[in-house]
């Protein structure tokens, strides 16, 4: 086995420099030289804020100190994302991240409930979920490390300046080897009896040699699809809209510990509160509005005073054919898109970057890996997708076409399949490979009204009056843990006070 000695990222931004340091971390001690390609006149795209919690794995496996992370991305704690007028105007509920209840004789918690909700005996939903609660109260402790604890049934993420955790991870890769080159790239080398990239000329007439690729050049996809012609499955049929409009504003309040999503007539708006401003933007489908008309609806609904000048982006919802192909791996914006709906963008990055990590290839580039990857991130991609599609295709709108036909329009088999066994039972198809566990569904099928005929009839093996007393008690626990939070606020002047230690 002919082990790799050069790898190449072509671009920097947030996908480069997460893959940067992923690489630099996990393969120190070998002898091999990770360069990343980046001019400075190219911009980054930027406007993703939001994350899952899967990041504070990754920064973990790092070795990021979190008090220094948060406080150089000016970041805020992230509960889970609060959906306004998704279901029908004027409704809203939370898709946490963390558990609904807990199990009772061995049935989800959910069923339960919908046995109770039908006696009459039921409180909301979201009253025994605690980062709910704790979200809408305004409230943040970190997780308990006692799994019998209530305090250990949610998770978190951040909300935090892209850009400034791009340099961020910037500095930690170059501290540990990383060579950044500035320069365009003009040209690409290949190997002309199997196609194989060798090396990418710049505008100056350098040329940068390597054995694996990390194509991380956005939506262009400069190696993937310029050199390599991977090809792209556009999901447009499902996911229609095709432009966004980003904006930042001055904050006019304590930042939330969570995330907004507010559906308007052509699409939705993103709200995400930061330590030092608000992140702002428009999803929309062109075909129903104007640039100007959509950038106007945006400004109009800011929280204060606009910062910047709105940044428009265009984008075809969909993925690379392949996203590893030959020696070059697709990471970020140039292995596909989806739009930001559930702040996935960062976290298949990571994916992509921790699984080229698992089945990191020799110079003989055996076709296996290269096949185990792309299903790996197929699955990624098309798991997401289908709990995109669900929240447009689960709605009861009726105030514009762009709803109506959302509603009634096609939608994946694959998610055909899961809505139907949830109407049936409430079951929640589950999966080992993918993103979105039971939780997120529920959280969509309730939060838009999505109630299944039915519950599990095992539930009637479970005394009515003692699961009725489990569930009151739950929700007083969650009641007494939640005031005893201290306020996000106070959690996050507390951790700007910290210190890295040394």
């Amino acid at each position: 086995m002919d082990p790799i000695r050069k790898i190449v990222i072509v671009g920097g931004g947030t996908a480069g420099w997460i893959s940067a340091s992923g690489l630099a971390a996990v393969l120190k001690g070998l002898p091999i030289t990770i360069e990343l390609i980046e001019s400075a006149e190219i911009g980054t795209v930027g406007v993703g804020e939001a994350t899952v919690p899967h990041i504070r794995y990754f920064n973990a496996r790092l070795g990021l100190d979190e008090a220094d992370f948060m406080r150089k991305t000016q970041a805020t704690i992230k509960l889970g994302i609060q959906f306004c007028d998704w279901g029908r105007k004027g409704e809203a509920y939370i898709h946490p991240f963390g558990a609904y209840g807990h199990a009772i004789d061995g049935l989800p918690f959910h069923q339960h409930w919908l046995a109770a909700r039908a006696r009459g005996e039921a409180g909301p939903i979201e009253t025994y979920s605690l980062p709910i609660m704790a979200g809408l109260a305004g409230k943040f402790a970190p997780p308990s490390s006692d799994p019998r604890s209530l305090g250990s049934t949610f998770n978190y993420a951040y909300q935090f300046d892209a850009s400034l955790y791009a340099q961020y991870l910037r500095a930690y890769s170059e501290a540990r080897g990383v060579t950044r080159t500035e320069g365009k790239i003009t040209s690409v080398q290949q190997r002309p009896n199997d196609g194989f990239v060798t090396g990418v000329t710049l505008e100056d007439g350098r040329v940068v040699e390597g054995d694996l690729f990390i194509d991380c050049s956005g939506f262009r996809g400069l190696l993937i699809e310029g050199a390599l012609q991977a090809g792209y499955e556009d999901w447009t049929q499902w996911l229609p809209c095709d432009r966004a409009v980003a904006a930042p504003c001055a904050s006019v309040e304590a930042p939330t510990p969570y995330t907004r999503a507010t559906a308007d007539r052509f699409g939705w708006r993103w709200r995400i509160p930061l330590q030092h401003r608000v992140g702002n933007g428009h999803v929309y489908c062109s075909s129903y509005v104007s640039d100007d008309e959509a950038a106007r609806a945006l400004v109009e609904n800011l929280d204060g005073e606009l910062q910047q000048d709105p940044r428009f982006l265009r984008f075809v919802t969909g993925r690379r054919k392949k996203q590893w192909f030959k020696n070059v791996v697709a990471v970020g914006l140039s292995s596909g898109f989806l739009e930001p709906l559930e702040s996935t963008s960062i976290h298949l990055i990571q994916v992509a970057v921790t699984t080229l990590l698992e089945l990191f290839p020799h110079r003989g580039f055996d076709p296996a890996d290269e096949d185990e990857y792309n299903r790996v991130m197929d699955l990624e991609f098309e798991r997401i997708r289908d709990f995109l599609v669900l929240h447009y295709h689960a709605n009861q709108r009726d105030d514009s076409p762009f709803w109506i036909e959302r509603r009634e329009g096609p939608i994946p088999d694959s998610l055909a399949y899961k809505m139907a066994l949830f109407r049936e039972r409430g079951a929640v198809v589950g999966y080992k490979d993918g993103f979105f566990l039971e939780p997120s569904w529920l959280a969509v099928y309730f939060g838009q009204n999505i109630l299944p005929h039915g519950h599990d009839p095992l539930v009637a093996a479970s005394d009515p009056a003692r699961t009725a007393k489990i569930m009151a008690d739950l929700a007083a626990a969650v009641t007494r843990t939640v005031d005893a939070m201290p306020t996000h606020a106070a959690f996050l002047r507390a951790m700007a006070d910290a210190r890295t230690p040394a």
